[in-house]
């Protein structure tokens, strides 16, 4: 598996052992420091950092805050999903049959915590200049579709109640179903005494997006 896989990073580890551990799961029954949290956290930082290289070269005009928001946009948990499935990453995660059957392999969440664990393995082995070509050959296409800095639902959101004086919009947790490694969040939103409307999602974040996606749809309408 780490083979495929290391034909889609255009990668040949020296180290194999670093890539098993960034697709290892705590359910294969090794320890902690064997799997792929730890090389998380540093794929994290090594990919915000890459990315935000990218954008100040790329956009040279554009102030820190729309900067932001283009980086918030691409690190986030989604994109990571996005790509780690586009390379074929749930199929070589190292876990147990029963977290398999679960629905590990498709779980968005692993997937991205994954996909950073893999980033940072490509750092190690290889330094920033691998890590830094695996992540502009993937995300530079993502980056190019943005014209415009990226308002992501919940900031358009609330951007629509400041510019009409009105309360943030109040983010409720609605429900919580599932397992713990693969959940599923309904969360709820209202702008003030207006209505609300609802999204689901396997992580809050995602769901509170939905959710705002959904009012706003509502609230742009009467607008119009």
């Amino acid at each position: 598996m780490t083979q495929t896989l290391g034909a889609a990073l255009e990668y040949e580890f020296n180290d194999v052992a670093i890539l098993n551990q960034a697709l290892t799961h705590g359910s294969a029954g090794h320890k902690a420091g064997d799997t792929y949290e730890r090389l998380e956290f540093l794929g994290d930082r090594v990919l915000a950092l890459v990315i935000s290289e990218l954008l100040y070269d790329s956009f040279p005009i554009e102030d820190e805050g729309k900067l932001a928001r283009r980086l918030t946009a691409l690190v986030r948990r989604e994109a990571l999903a996005d790509i780690a499935t586009e390379i074929g990453l749930g199929s070589c995660i190292i876990m147990s049959e029963s977290e398999s059957q679960a629905g590990g392999r498709q779980n968005p969440s692993l997937l991205a915590d994954v996909c950073e664990a893999v980033i940072a393995a490509l750092y190690i082995d290889g330094g920033l200049s691998v890590a830094r070509t695996f992540i502009r050959r993937y995300w530079r296409k993502r980056m190019d579709q943005s014209v415009k800095p990226p308002l992501d639902a919940k900031t358009a959101l609330q951007e629509w109640a400041q510019g009409r004086g009105m309360p943030l919009p109040d983010y409720r947790i609605v429900n919580r179903v599932g397992p713990d490694h693969s959940p599923v969040f309904t969360i709820a939103v209202s702008v003030g005494d207006g209505p609300n409307r609802s999204g689901e999602g396997p992580t809050r974040r995602s769901a509170e997006q939905a959710a705002a996606t959904a009012l706003l749809e509502i609230v742009q309408a009467d607008d119009r």
